[in-house]
């Protein structure tokens, strides 16, 4: 597989992304396993996790995505590039979340130990702290790096706004910046194409996209009605908020728009989805998930299809709309 640049720094990171965000509660540990090793066999060296991970758990389950993946990588630590984010709540006292000083110190020692590392590579903010200053959390992650527990710093759900103001903080105080973003993007939400791509084009920030199958809706998979069990759609507390992103009229009828331009270029809509997620010059690395290890096939696939000109402009097009989505959840 490919493997490109994050970003400004010389760290190399495989085209494709592997998301675990569903190990340990939507997959079972030996299903999680099979996934890692399928991943592995197609030459994805990229793993991004969280330590509140599982999705769709609570308290009692934070923290095992990461304990999988730590098993895992017994003996495969120096073929992989890890990274994991931070912010969500780990305990039930109020310090245990969050982007303070208090909370990132003890968070990343929570996340060295469980995946059985003593180097992050990429350590993420999961989401923007209002309560917190930039000043406070980029010294925190700056000590992180010249202790050598973490490599290079990132965020993720950060407005370009508040990139842009993270990185001029950096470069006033000569703190570690942010090397990389992780946001929602994918053919139903483009948003970031208006600010906060051509502001890590100009500042060479790598962009990690979550969701480039919407969590398997741009599969094509599901139908208007009730959600299919089983799915991102109906498993725990993160159910809700999938629905609330995708499930609607307007989304399954670009969905079907879409389904009749994939098979017209020879493609299944997945393949399509992360094939055009590629051919985004702001991109780095897609995050691809999966529930069962066959699923990577075709996002996997994808990489050998470069779309041509005609066919961009006119998923541009269709998905313009998309560029101007009601505000971001």
């Amino acid at each position: 597989m490919e493997h490109v640049r994050l970003g400004r720094t010389g760290l190399q990171v495989s085209r494709l992304c592997l998301g675990t965000m569903t190990f340990g509660y939507q997959c079972d540990e030996p299903t999680s396993i099979a996934i890692l090793d399928a991943a592995a066999e197609a030459g994805i060296t990229f793993l991004d996790t969280a330590d509140v991970y599982p999705l769709g758990g609570g308290l009692d389950t934070v923290g095992r995505t990461e304990e999988i993946i730590g098993r895992w990588l017994v003996g495969r630590r120096d073929s992989v590039v890890l990274a994991t984010k931070c912010v969500g709540r780990m305990g039930p006292q109020p310090w245990q979340q969050g982007a303070s000083r208090h909370h990132i110190l003890d968070a990343v020692e929570g996340s060295l130990r469980r995946l059985g590392t003593d180097y992050i590579d990429v350590y993420q903010m999961h989401s923007f702290d209002p309560n917190v200053s930039h000043d406070e959390t980029l010294g925190a992650l700056d000590q992180l790096v010249r202790d050598g527990k973490v490599r290079y710093i990132g965020c993720s759900n950060y407005l370009a706004s508040q990139l842009a103001r993270a990185i001029g903080r950096s470069e006033t105080l000569g703190l570690a910046r942010f090397d990389s973003v992780q946001p929602r993007y994918n053919l139903l939400y483009r948003n970031c194409e208006r600010e906060l791509f051509p502001l890590c084009l100009e500042d060479g920030v790598g962009v990690i996209p979550y969701n480039p199958l919407a969590g398997g809706f741009l599969t094509g998979k599901h139908r208007p009605g009730a959600p299919t069990e089983g799915t991102r759609f109906t498993l725990g507390n993160a159910a809700q908020n999938y629905q609330n992103r995708y499930w609607n009229e307007r989304d399954f009828s670009t969905v079907e728009k879409l389904r009749a331009v994939a098979a017209e270029a020879g493609l299944s809509l997945a393949q399509l989805a992360v094939a055009w997620c590629l051919a985004q010059p702001a991109i780095t690395s897609p995050i691809i998930g999966a529930s069962r290890p066959e699923q990577l096939a075709e996002p996997v696939s994808a990489l050998d299809h470069r779309l041509e000109a005609d066919l961009l402009e006119h998923l541009d097009k269709l998905t313009t709309d998309y560029r101007h989505h009601p505000a971001q959840r």
